[in-house]
C-alpha cells in the first residue's frame, strides 16, 4: 500500500471518527496480508473492530458519569458464603429484564453481606447493555434534593435523578429523614414509578421502614414494591470473611 493512499484512508477515517482504523491500519492491513484475507473479509475486520473500540468508550463514559464507587461484577461475587442466597434469582436480575420492564430491585440484609456489590455488577450490566446509570446513597440525594429546594431548583434536581434508566439508592434507612425530607423522598419515587427503574440495598426489612419515612413509608411502599424483585441476604459479613481470612494469615505468620 503506498504512502499516499495510506495518508488518505487515515485522513478518511479521521474525519469519520473512526480513531482505530486511522491508528492501527498498518497492523490491519499486515493481519490481511497474514491471513490473506478477501476483501470482504477485510471490511467486516476494520468495522468489527472499530465498532469494538467505540463500544469501550461508551462503556468506559458510561460507568464515568454513573458516580459508582468501585467496579463489581457478579463473578467477583463468592455466592459460597451465602449460601441461603439462590445465585439463580440475583442472575436472572442480571439479564436486565427488570430495567426493560421499568421496575424495581431492592437488596435487603445486615450490613456487610454484599448487598451494594450486586448492586453494583447490576449497574455495570446496565451500562454495559445501553442504560444509562447513576449511583448515590439515600443520604446523599436527600442532601441534594434538600440544597435544591432551598434556591427553588428542586424540578430540575428532580429532573437530573429521573433521567437515568436505573437509579442506585445505596444506605437505604441507615439514618431517619425528617418529614421534609421523607416528602422529598416519595415525590422522587412517585416520579419515577413504571418510568424508570430502581436499584436499591437497604439494611432494614420493609416492616422497619417507618422508622425511617415517617406517615411517608406506606406510599413510598406502594411505588417501589408494585413492581419489585426483592432478594434479603441473611448471611454472613462478607467483609468480616475477609477480615477473619487476613487476620488468620496474620497470625500464622507469627
Amino acid at each position: 500500500m503506498t504512502e499516499l493512499i495510506t495518508t488518505r484512508i487515515r485522513g478518511t477515517a479521521a474525519k469519520l471518527d473512526m480513531p482505530h482504523l486511522a491508528a492501527h491500519l498498518d497492523a490491519l492491513v499486515s493481519r490481511a496480508d497474514d491471513t490473506q484475507m478477501g476483501y470482504l473479509d477485510f471490511l467486516d475486520l476494520v468495522l468489527e473492530e472499530e465498532h469494538a473500540m467505540r463500544e469501550e468508550r461508551r462503556i468506559r463514559h458510561a460507568l464515568r458519569v454513573s458516580k459508582m464507587p468501585h467496579y463489581k461484577t457478579l463473578d467477583d461475587y463468592d455466592f459460597s458464603y451465602q449460601p441461603e442466597l439462590d445465585p439463580r434469582k440475583v442472575r436472572d436480575l442480571a439479564t436486565l429484564a427488570f430495567v426493560e420492564a421499568k421496575a424495581n430491585a431492592a437488596l435487603l440484609g445486615p450490613p456487610g453481606v454484599g448487598k451494594t456489590h450486586i448492586a453494583v455488577a447490576l449497574a455495570v450490566a446496565a451500562c454495559r447493555a445501553g442504560f444509562t446509570v447513576y449511583f448515590t446513597t439515600l443520604d446523599d440525594m436527600v442532601r441534594q434534593l434538600k440544597a435544591a429546594d432551598a434556591i427553588g431548583r428542586l424540578t430540575s434536581k428532580l429532573r437530573f435523578y429521573l433521567r437515568p434508566h436505573v437509579l442506585v439508592l445505596d444506605e437505604v434507612g441507615y439514618l431517619p429523614l425528617a418529614r421534609d425530607e421523607a416528602n422529598l423522598v416519595f415525590q422522587l419515587i412517585s416520579k419515577r414509578y413504571e418510568k424508570g427503574s430502581i436499584v436499591l440495598t437497604s439494611n432494614k426489612a420493609f416492616s422497619e421502614w417507618g422508622q425511617v419515612f415517617g406517615d411517608k413509608v406506606l406510599a413510598i411502599l406502594d411505588r417501589l414494591l408494585h413492581h419489585c424483585e426483592v432478594i434479603a441476604i441473611n448471611g454472613p459479613s462478607y467483609r468480616l470473611k475477609n477480615r477473619i481470612a487476613a487476620v488468620k494469615t496474620e497470625v500464622a505468620a507469627v
